[in-house]
């Protein structure tokens, strides 16, 4: 998930966080820039380069251009599959060479597998940096997809399936909302795989998976660091250039979407899941229609969750968390932006011996009596402080600039488009958020989660 909200960065230091209606500044006058220099290779290799001499480390962070969304029913878990395989040896750089050689040397390594991408990245002291070129092209080439470790990752993800959703109530019903909310659409496949398509998936099926998504036209580079940009344009021209583009990728990948169904809903909401959980005390979440990551709305319900569910000073925190008659011990509110889609959702856990449907009842008046009585001023600009605070902190490693910047190049085709982002949030009234409140909570029926160990399930 992508929190747009995060995108407003180092202006912090500049407005006085503390004082909670004070006004932001312009991103034109907060002067913030990233000294960014892009090259697309002739094979469609997107290369990102920031040079940062404060220390003597980098950061390489790849993006391929598939996940879960890519997958259909028998294949599902593929692209986080092939996460783990990754790391298991490729012709050049043997099984387990990779682990070795990047913390033999004091770094560290690490991957992700969402709907839209799946993202690696790795962290060490500069005299590597060719060598993680070199090992980075070896694996987008000539993974090895040995059949002994395709096994063991199997079994792997299997367990890490069960941890995540079989025995963890938040996951499961955080799972089963994204299934339903998303039934008849790409996003409506799980990321991590289905029980029976992990156990039967074969290993050709994965490669040619590999084979089909993993080339230098669907990728992009980002390196962060102690490095000489035009030395590291040579090595990954040297290294990457040589790897040939899958023909027809955009075509292949349009046509996959279309068969799958496209993006928009395609169920009627206002449907109850009760799920048999394991916690005493009963969890919900009620998931309304949200939007993709480029839609202007998106900016707005990103100020509306902060007003709802972010944090202690939250209008549902205050009224069932902290209140004189607490019903609730946790409530939280997200909107969840996908490339093609989106979807906002409420959530929280009951205390104990709270009547459920009692509860969730009161939480769909408070939340409809929200857009009057939740949103003015005050609360909006707390919004963007609190971001902005949460932020600032989070910008000053190599690793969080390359993922910032490589997550505006992937979701936007701009990796400077955060300066129009935070005059977007800049622009944003009372009169805009209340209205999308009225549209996408009041006016609208939510799908009702709730999971706990008495529903029947």
């Amino acid at each position: 998930m992508l929190n747009r909200l995060l995108l407003m960065t180092f202006c912090c230091a500049l407005v006085a966080c503390a004082q909670l209606t004070s006004k932001s500044k312009s991103a034109k006058d907060m002067e913030i820039d990233f000294d960014v220099t892009k090259k697309v290779l002739d094979n469609g290799l997107t290369l990102l380069m920031v040079e940062d001499h404060k220390l003597p480390i980098f950061t390489f962070v790849a993006y391929y251009k598939v996940g879960g969304k890519f997958e259909t029913p028998g294949v599902t878990g593929s692209s986080h599959l092939l996460e783990h395989m990754m790391f298991k040896g490729a012709k050049k750089y043997g099984e387990n060479e990779f682990d070795k050689l990047v913390e033999g040397n004091g770094g560290r390594n690490n991957a992700y597998t969402t709907h839209d991408n799946t993202v690696y990245y790795e962290s060490l002291p500069s005299e590597h940096i060719n060598t993680i070129i070199d090992l980075e092209a070896d694996r987008m080439q000539n993974l090895l997809l040995a059949p002994q470790s395709f096994e063991k990752e199997r079994n792997v993800v299997l367990e890490e399936r069960k941890m995540r959703y079989e025995n963890s109530d938040r996951g499961a019903i955080f799972l089963k909302m994204m299934q339903e909310t998303f039934k008849g659409t790409p996003y409506g496949n799980s990321v991590i795989g289905e029980v029976e398509d992990l156990k039967t998936i074969s290993r050709e099926e994965v490669q040619r998976y590999f084979k089909q998504y993993y080339a230098p036209n669907n990728a992009i580079i980002v390196i962060v660091g102690d490095i000489d940009k035009d030395d590291v344009y040579s090595e990954i021209k040297n290294r990457f250039g040589k790897i040939p583009a899958v023909k027809n990728l955009a075509e292949q990948k349009k046509s996959h979407i279309e068969k799958q169904g496209g993006f928009e809903f395609k169920q009627k909401f206002g449907k109850r899941f009760d799920l048999k959980g394991q916690s005493p005390n009963p969890s919900f979440i009620l998931g309304y229609k949200g939007v993709p990551i480029t839609n202007k709305d998106g900016y707005i319900l990103d100020i509306l969750s902060g007003v709802l569910g972010g944090g202690a000073s939250s209008y549902l925190f205050q009224n069932f968390v902290t209140n004189k008659k607490p019903i609730l011990s946790q409530v939280y509110a997200s909107n969840y932006t996908l490339q093609n889609s989106g979807v906002f959702f409420v959530g929280g856990e009951l205390l104990q011996k709270q009547p459920l449907d009692q509860t969730l009842s009161h939480i769909k008046t408070a939340l409809n009596k929200s857009c009057l009585h939740a949103i003015n001023e005050r609360s909006i600009q707390k919004v963007k402080n609190q971001f902005l605070t949460d932020t600032i902190m989070g910008l000053d490693t190599n690793d969080a600039v390359a993922k910032y910047l490589g997550d505006r190049e992937f979701f936007f085709g701009d990796y400077n488009h955060y300066k129009k982002e935070m005059d977007i949030y800049e622009a944003i009234t009372v009169e805009e958020v209340q209205k999308a409140c009225q549209e996408y909570i009041k006016n609208a029926t939510p799908h009702t989660f709730t999971i706990w160990n008495k529903n029947k399930g």
